[in-house]
């Protein structure tokens, strides 16, 4: 029996990026699997990895002790409903997200969160770059929600946050803001293409409002369209 070589310099037309291999096969972006790389926790053949270094199917590559399998793009969109955690660990017996997915999608990841009050779009995927890319604020992703504040919002504070924004402890937060309705003042479309923590309930909370729904209905290119509440369905993905 031989020993399978290692690849670094393979010209095999089936060789990939040791990177995007390991990015995909841990849901990390490739960035990140290179600092795996040049720490020398990922092996090839049993021989410590190299950056740029390309492999081929018949390469055993493993993450610490453990093999790694090669994985394929995944995205789902969720709708999710007003009670469940976006995480993987339930608290205090509030149920996750996890626990409206099958099994065999319980490795995918979300991209950004909505907290346990919140409902509506929650995108969940293995690829870490692109999970980067949604989030981060240098992409500039719109996300869209319906709010519903507990008294109607006065034209000043509307012209505070759309104009100028509203100082919290973490920065300033600046919200675009539509009448969901005409002439009703306490239901609001609100778009933001920043993520922080409860930023929306936070920017209103401060001016004296306690948003009583919140409901995320876009985020980037994607919209819960007719997704029912608890229901997913899987987007392709391309490369």
């Amino acid at each position: 029996m031989t020993t399978p070589t290692q690849t670094s310099d393979s010209t095999d037309s089936s060789a990939q990026r040791l990177n995007k291999f390991v990015a995909l096969a841990l849901g990390v972006s490739r960035r990140q699997a290179d600092e795996l790389i040049e720490q020398g926790k990922v092996t090839v053949n049993d021989q410590p990895a190299k950056l740029g270094q390309r492999i081929t199917t018949t390469d055993i590559i493993r993450y610490g002790n453990k093999p790694l399998t090669a994985q394929t793009h995944q995205l789902i969109l969720l709708h999710k409903p007003v009670g469940y955690l976006c995480s993987r660990a339930s608290q205090g017996g509030v149920p996750t997200i996890y626990e409206l997915l099958p099994t065999s999608l319980h490795h995918l990841k979300p991209v950004g969160r909505l907290d346990k009050d919140s409902s509506g779009l929650i995108l969940l995927t293995n690829d870490g770059d692109f999970a980067h890319q949604m989030t981060h604020p240098s992409f500039y992703k719109i996300k869209r929600y319906l709010v519903t504040l507990d008294q109607p919002l006065q034209p000043l504070h509307r012209q505070m946050i759309n104009d100028f924004g509203v100082q919290l402890p973490d920065g300033p937060s600046q919200l675009t803001l539509e009448r969901q309705h005409e002439g009703d003042d306490h239901r609001w479309i609100v778009q933001m293409s920043e993520g922080r923590n409860r930023q929306i309930r936070r920017t209103f909370a401060a001016l004296g409002y306690t948003v009583t729904k919140l409901h995320r209905t876009d985020f980037g290119n994607y919209s819960l369209g007719d997704i029912k509440r608890g229901e997913f369905v899987k987007q392709p993905f391309t490369d």
